[in-house]
């Protein structure tokens, strides 16, 4: 799930104990790979929730989409997308951080967090974007396989086809990015975490809603065109206000759920690795 499974620093969607902090010590590498298996980990136990918001979203609606028949279509590309999505997030990230050095207690440390926040979700989506497309095409159509999606959006619309959409991702995962978390308790912290994420959800839901619209759309339509308002005045236009808040159920659902999946999967992982790297010579 593409926005739900990458973020575990304090601008994070789970907001994840100050993990910031580890990756600023040796642990760097421990915290990337921990970050990258979580994330795999949320998108693959709650892609049913994904598949079932999409169908919820797409023009055709639910039934049509193929209801709750073949749940798991399209997981292939969240899988292929997962952990390069995380990795280019996070290096990123930090490296923005680092290049806008300030004290910590400078009251700039908002702003400096948002900014490399920001600048790392445009470089994720990068990757995340293709997976996107290809996973949205899977989940409506269920008897298309991954790799035959991908190969058709390249031959009939090429690259640029791949990236339908990218500016209503990367404007829907600014805004996440854009939430300050306080470094607390782990638990606490995924349990607020868990609120906030549900609340930012909703709020965001009818970007999520344009971006499926417009993945989805037909080659040539003017949805397909990747204009945010006009395909946000289109469901308007139709489907009215139960339109644009289309899967917000599923969605908040899976968003609240995967900060405690995500936690205690990263938890585990990173443990593991610095346990086998203190073990070997």
């Amino acid at each position: 799930m593409n926005g739900v499974a990458i973020r575990f620093c304090s601008v994070s969607k789970y907001s994840l104990c100050g993990v910031c902090g580890a990756m600023e010590r040796p642990g760097f590498m421990a915290s990337l790979v921990a970050g990258g298996v979580a994330g795999v980990s949320v998108d693959l136990i709650l892609y049913p929730l994904d598949t079932i918001k999409t169908r919820l979203q797409s023009p055709q609606g639910f039934n049509k989409a193929g209801g709750f028949r073949g749940i798991y279509a399209g997981v292939p590309s969240a899988a292929i997308g997962s952990f390069p999505n995380a990795a280019a997030f996070f290096i990123t990230y930090e490296y923005v951080k680092w290049f806008l050095h300030t004290d910590s207690s400078s009251y700039l440390m908002p702003v400096k967090h948002m900014l490399a926040a920001s600048a790392g979700e445009v470089v994720a989506c990068l990757i995340r974007v293709p997976s996107e497309v290809v996973k949205q095409r899977a989940q409506v159509s269920s008897s298309s396989r991954t790799f035959q999606i991908f190969s058709n959006v390249l031959y009939q619309e090429g690259i640029r086809g791949l990236y339908r959409g990218y500016t209503s991702t990367v404007l829907r995962e600014a805004l996440w990015s854009w939430r300050q978390d306080h470094v607390v308790d782990c638990w606490q912290s995924a349990v607020c975490g868990a609120f906030a994420g549900g609340f930012a959800a909703v709020v965001t839901t009818p970007l999520d809603v344009a971006k499926t619209r417009i993945m989805l759309a037909k080659v040539g339509s003017s949805t397909a065109s990747g204009n945010v308002l006009s395909a946000l005045h289109g469901v308007w236009r139709t489907q009215g206000l139960a339109g644009l808040f289309a899967g917000v159920f599923p969605r908040t659902a899976a968003i609240s759920l995967g900060g405690f999946i995500f936690l205690g999967a990263y938890d585990q992982t990173r443990s593991l690795l610095l346990e086998l790297g203190r073990g070997s010579p």
